[in-house]
């Protein structure tokens, strides 16, 4: 904990959790984890867990002399901190474990961590830095047309939970990979669950496919007099004897007659 957090940035830049090189994510978008669909699911929460080796914290202590910190053991046995650059939010336990949450990628939530830590540690607590592990990503994207959810959820049942009355998505549980996607009419997708930033990609492209499957307004076959309603076109003329027998009333009282 004695560098300072610029430091940390500096050497955090190329490398993951475990220390080794990873690509930013614009090299990932070019490489082509977009996929065939082109779409590529961003980022809005990194959740991860972090051993701060330092057992029995103060917590009220902490509190009192900690800015944007917050402490009410009734209601929740950790103190509530938060930060602004990174934008983030972290859970502090007596136990010495902390959770941190709020951050847009990995390298985020490294640094608000250490930021964190160093909070403590100015506040005279004996704190290291061990144990760093992302536990959750969450990622969204919009595939821009609308989705017929009902099918979906008929034809993938064993996969799928849709409950309108209850919430208007539609949970999809991938198995591989284990992802959970929120799938919306709107086309709004929400994909949670993840360990690493691919995984969230590659179950994107993954349902894709199935998403354009049950595109509102594809698989739906019409006879050809009625085509051009849909397309907004005029209606069809009536044949010469259905127009004497329904369009014309003075041809039907004739009969009559």
């Amino acid at each position: 904990m004695a560098e300072s957090d610029g430091a940390v940035v500096e050497r955090r830049t190329g490398e993951d959790v475990s220390g080794k090189t990873t690509e930013s994510a614009a090299a990932i978008v070019a490489g082509g984890e977009s996929g065939a669909s082109g779409i590529v699911p961003k980022l809005q929460n990194v959740v991860a867990t972090i051993n701060l080796g330092c057992k029995g914290l103060d917590l009220k202590q902490i509190a009192l002399h900690a800015r944007n910190a917050e402490y009410n053991p009734k209601r929740f046995a950790a103190v509530i901190m938060r930060i602004r650059e990174p934008k983030s939010t972290a859970l502090i336990f007596s136990s010495g474990k902390m959770v941190c949450t709020g951050s847009k990628s990995e390298d985020q939530a490294r640094l608000a961590a250490r930021k964190f830590a160093r909070i403590l540690q100015k506040l005279g607590n004996p704190v290291s830095f061990k144990e760093f592990k992302i536990q959750n990503m969450v990622g969204s994207c919009d595939v821009k047309f609308p989705i017929r959810l009902e099918g979906l959820a008929t034809s993938h049942s064993m996969f799928c939970s849709y409950e309108p009355e209850l919430f208007p998505g539609l949970i999809y549980r991938m198995q591989q990979p284990k992802i959970v996607l929120l799938i919306f009419v709107s086309g709004k997708v929400v994909l949670t669950g993840a360990k690493k930033r691919s995984e969230i990609y590659t179950a994107f492209e993954n349902i894709y496919p199935v998403l354009q499957e049950y595109k509102k307004g594809s698989g739906i076959s019409l006879p050809p007099s009625q085509q051009g309603l849909v397309n907004g076109d005029t209606p069809p003329a009536l044949p010469a004897a259905a127009e004497e027998g329904l369009g014309n009333p003075a041809a039907t009282n004739n009969n009559n007659n």
